[in-house]
C-alpha cells in the first residue's frame, strides 16, 4: 500500500468505521479480501462486519489531492494520513 487514512470523528473522538487504502498492486487486493470481507470486529466490542467497496475517489495521487488544502492536515500528525512511497528502493517507506 502506498495510502493508508482512517477518519477520526474529533467530537466523539473514536474512528468513523471505514478506512481508505491504496493498494500499489492490485493483486494484493484479493489477498487482502480474502482476510478481511466479513469479518466480524470483537475485538472491538462491535457488532460491525468488515465490508470492502471501491472508493469514489481512486489512487494515491486523487486521495492527495483531496487532502491537500483539508483542515486535516492541520491537525497532529497521528490523524493524517499515511503516505508510503510507492515504487524503488524506498518502496513502504514514509
Amino acid at each position: 500500500i502506498d495510502f493508508f487514512y482512517l477518519p477520526i470523528d474529533f467530537k466523539n473522538k473514536c474512528n468513523r468505521g471505514y478506512v481508505f487504502v491504496n493498494f500499489v498492486d492490485c493483486r494484493d487486493i484479493v489477498q487482502f479480501h480474502r482476510q478481511y470481507f466479513g469479518q466480524h470486529w470483537r475485538v472491538f466490542n462491535s457488532d460491525k462486519i468488515c465490508d470492502i467497496t471501491y472508493a469514489r475517489i481512486q489512487g494515491k495521487t486523487g486521495m492527495l489531492k483531496r487532502f491537500e488544502n483539508s483542515a486535516l492536515m492541520e491537525k497532529d500528525e497521528e490523524y493524517k494520513p499515511l503516505v508510503f512511497v510507492s515504487h524503488g528502493p524506498e518502496k513502504g517507506s514514509r
